[in-house]
């Protein structure tokens, strides 16, 4: 009962601010959002970081272009982001943290991977690019992926397709240590409309591919919860009211 009266309140806001302008006594507020609207405009779009400056003077211990080296180090096939070094170059207080999983300790995450053994059941081209240092925290890497795999191998009780799993785009980032030790490594679903997985990364791209997913909402492709759908329905209908006002 709760709930729903919220949603009502909501609702009925919604209908309300679609036609606040409409009324006489809103012509000083609808002035002063003018003048704010045309300040952001003036400075939303026009704040750029320097961020060769703000590389170059970093008080970070390694400095960017080594950052980068070492990124690229750590995502090799000899490392495998610590799947391939036996966790060498994870730090003892690495935590793993991605949009719906985490954040998770180095053994948890080690132990993770390790279950899946996904080399086995998919020949997987990770695609990396983008990579850059962020500039306003140095000791972080950022960098994109297009994840593809063929289903050559059995994975989850799927027995091989020769499928293509093809993900979104990944955002992906990696926090460094002064010793070029991983402290945070994570992944992002940039694109959930691209590819043929759902919009799921990591694993759970897998595993939806070739028709396992696990029985969890985290492990299927996004959908609107209700109330959010009884939200947009009235934003819908607010907006057909508001345009008939206006041709009446």
């Amino acid at each position: 009962m709760r709930i729903s009266t919220i949603v009502i309140g909501i609702a009925a806001l919604t209908v309300k601010s679609a036609f606040a302008f409409n009324t006489s006594n809103n012509n000083h507020a609808a002035t002063q959002q003018t003048s704010l609207q045309q300040s952001a405009k003036d400075t939303m779009f026009d704040t750029f970081v320097n961020e060769a400056e703000l590389l170059e003077t970093s008080s970070f211990e390694i400095p960017p272009g080594k950052l980068l080296e070492r990124a690229k180090e750590i995502l090799s096939p000899e490392v495998g982001l610590g799947t391939k070094d036996g966790g060498k170059c994870l730090a003892d207080n690495f935590e793993f943290c991605a949009a719906v999983v985490g954040p998770i300790g180095k053994k948890e995450y080690l132990d993770a991977l390790g279950s899946f053994k996904l080399e086995n059941a998919f020949d997987i081209s990770p695609n990396f690019f983008g990579m850059s240092v962020d500039p306003l925290q140095p000791n972080r890497v950022w960098f994109f992926n297009r994840v593809k795999g063929i289903h050559t191998g059995t994975f989850m009780g799927a027995k091989p397709t020769g499928k293509e799993i093809v993900y979104p785009p990944q955002i992906q980032h990696m926090d460094f240590n002064a010793d070029g030790k991983l402290i945070e490594y994570g992944f992002y679903t940039a694109d959930r409309r691209q590819g043929n997985t759902g919009g799921l990364g990591g694993a759970f791209g897998f595993m939806y591919g070739v028709g396992k997913p696990l029985p969890i909402p985290e492990c299927h492709p996004y959908k609107p919860s209700l109330r959010f759908r009884m939200l947009n329905f009235v934003g819908r209908l607010a907006q057909k009211f508001q345009k008939k006002k206006k041709s009446d």
